[in-house]
């Protein structure tokens, strides 16, 4: 046995009692952090969040919201409480495309077409057409669409977001815009939701637009892009240019003209009407007449079923080298490479009245004859003139009885005359 001193023991028992404190001390705090963390999540699922925590939670869960009421726009119904799943609340960017399909998806009609073909004995024989998009701008059935969707149609059909299918009647076209109002008769009780005309003035080259329509057959099909460029003249035949045509990068494919080119406030601003692309399919060039040539045209269209123009009498064709090297040859030296000769002017006519003269020389090119030494054009109403399709534009947008000014050049000189503008037949 080992013996221990006086001092000794009495530094074991001290080391032993501060041992035996220390361990008293950690069991009393790890009862104690235990205590507290019962007692905390006790809090979080039975004592109700602060005010100022509230209101945050409120601010965060309705931020979409908010935007959406300072648009107008209802947020969309999404089924869920707030904080239900990690999936009930969507981005603001993300709810607000969400409000503009709920609102107007039905508002965009399936058009689908009838045509008749002969067949080997000669006879007509019904078949089925194209099909398209379209918007309802009327709560009586009132459609907007393309031409070239309802041109040479023997039927034309609506079809609607619930399945139901009506028969539709053309009621005026415009080719040179590529636009068409058809109109069909809801039933009693069923409550058609236009789709509002915005404008498309101010439109910048980045800003967010969606489009609604039916490619490929694949109905109410939304897609989301940018505008891509504006102001984009199109030629669609030799004397037709579709003007200041918005370009979009949102998905267009075959099956969409016709449908609404819409802004992020759910107002129309374009009307689609075709694609630039070398395999048939969308390749992010996309074109729309604007909705303000709509807002234009279409009660003409209503109202006589196709857009009256005003026109200048007289017969013009466009100038050409060989055609110009004649005249330089022949004493009817051009003062200009660009501009429309004046072949013929109508004894009356308008052109006559204003002043402008045809010319006195009959020649032959090809298998066809005009004059030369008549004026030749060069503007009118501030536009400069060098094509056929060039005067068509011009005067695109005038009507009859209106007056225009036309600056032209006559025997090496320039001069002016103003117009007042006829009815320009249909073509």
């Amino acid at each position: 046995m080992r013996l221990y001193t006086r001092g000794q023991i009495i530094v074991a028992v001290f080391a032993t009692a501060v041992m035996a404190g220390a361990l008293g001390l950690w069991v009393a705090g790890f009862a104690g952090r235990r205590t507290d963390n019962q007692t905390t999540d006790t809090h979080t699922a039975e004592v109700p969040a602060s005010p100022s925590a509230a209101n945050t939670a409120s601010t965060a869960d309705t931020a979409p919201d908010s935007f959406a009421t300072a648009e107008t726009l209802p947020v969309a119904d999404t089924g869920k409480t707030a904080g239900s799943s990690p999936y009930s609340s969507y981005t603001v960017d993300e709810n607000e495309n969400i409000n503009v399909y709920e609102r107007y998806n039905e508002s965009v009609v399936n058009i689908t077409t009838e045509v008749v073909s002969v067949n080997w004995f000669l006879e007509p024989v019904p078949q089925s057409g194209g099909s398209g998009s379209g918007s309802i701008i009327d709560e009586r059935g009132y459609v907007l669409t393309n031409n070239h969707v309802v041109s040479d149609a023997y039927k034309l059909y609506v079809n609607l977001a619930d399945g139901s299918r009506y028969e539709a009647k053309l009621v005026g076209a415009d080719a040179e815009n590529d636009l068409a109002v058809i109109k069909f008769t809801p039933p009693a009780g069923l409550k058609l939701r236009p789709i509002p005309f915005g404008t498309s003035k101010g439109l910048k080259v980045g800003q967010k637009v969606l489009a609604i329509g039916n490619p490929f057959g694949l109905e109410r099909t939304l897609t989301i892009g940018i505008v891509s460029g504006l102001g984009r003249p199109i030629q669609k035949d030799e004397k037709t240019i579709l003007q200041n045509m918005i370009q979009t990068d949102a998905s267009i494919n075959p099956g969409n003209s016709g449908g609404p080119l819409l802004n992020a406030r759910g107002e129309m601003i374009g009307i689609n009407t075709m694609i630039y692309s070398t395999s048939g399919g969308s390749v992010g060039i996309g074109f729309a007449v604007p909705v303000d040539t709509a807002v234009r045209i279409v009660p003409d269209l209503i109202k006589d079923g196709k857009v009256r123009r005003g026109w200048i009498e007289m017969e013009a064709l466009q100038l050409f080298p060989d055609l110009i090297d004649y005249m330089n040859q022949n004493g009817y030296a051009a003062p200009v490479e660009k501009g429309l000769l004046v072949s013929t002017v109508s004894r009356g006519a308008n052109a006559e009245k204003a002043g402008l003269r045809g010319g006195a020389k009959a020649v032959r090119y090809g298998n066809t004859v005009f004059n030369v030494g008549g004026d030749i054009v060069t503007n009118i109403d501030g536009r400069n003139i060098g094509t056929i399709a060039d005067l068509y534009s011009a005067l695109e947008d005038n009507k009859p009885g209106e007056k225009v000014w036309v600056e032209y050049w006559r025997d090496g000189k320039k001069a002016k005359a103003q117009i007042v503008l006829s009815e320009r037949a249909s073509r």
